[in-house]
């Protein structure tokens, strides 16, 4: 069985209606998906290479995330992506677990619509208490933002410029 997502309107409110994730959207209609800014605590960030069966972007880095599901909150998918993704634990973090930005993709042609939420998590942890899903990843790292400027520089870094527009808007509030 595939796996069912909730639909949203373009301000992020639940329609009542669900289908199965990879359908094509209706205009109006979006999925929900979350993304963790996973910081330790010397300001370097965890980021993940992906596997390279991946059909899209295969080995290219990333922060940890994925779509929330049919009844599941976006707190609840954060905290469900970045334990099997990573086996951490982030209710632990030192920032509160809200959305720090949301942005909205709209792909009428291909029926892509989808909203994001970013976390951003602050967190004592090593390498050492990462543990990848191997589907997942095949590598992971603790990267400085100019590090991870690099790769998205080398075209290797999925959501570069919204990560930075996340961190930003964070600045300004």
């Amino acid at each position: 069985m595939r796996e069912m997502i909730d639909i949203y309107t373009a301000d992020g409110q639940k329609t009542g209606r669900t289908q199965e994730r990879g359908t094509f959207l209706e205009p109006g209609s979006y999925m929900l998906y979350v993304l963790a800014m996973i910081e330790d605590g010397s300001g370097r960030f965890l980021i993940t290479q992906r596997a390279m069966d991946k059909k899209w972007a295969a080995g290219w880095w990333e922060v940890t995330g994925g779509g929330v599901r049919a009844g599941e909150t976006s707190l609840e998918a954060i905290l469900r992506e970045s334990a099997e993704e990573t086996g951490l634990d982030i209710t632990k973090s030192a920032r509160p677990l809200v959305p720090v930005y949301r942005y909205r993709n709209d792909d009428p042609v291909r029926g892509d619509n989808y909203l994001v939420d970013i976390y951003h998590v602050e967190l004592s942890f090593t390498l050492d208490d990462v543990k990848l899903q191997q589907r997942e990843a095949i590598g992971a790292r603790l990267a400085t933002r100019q590090e991870i400027a690099e790769l998205a520089d080398q075209g290797i870094f999925l959501h570069y410029q919204r990560l930075e527009q996340a961190l930003a808007a964070e600045t300004t509030e």
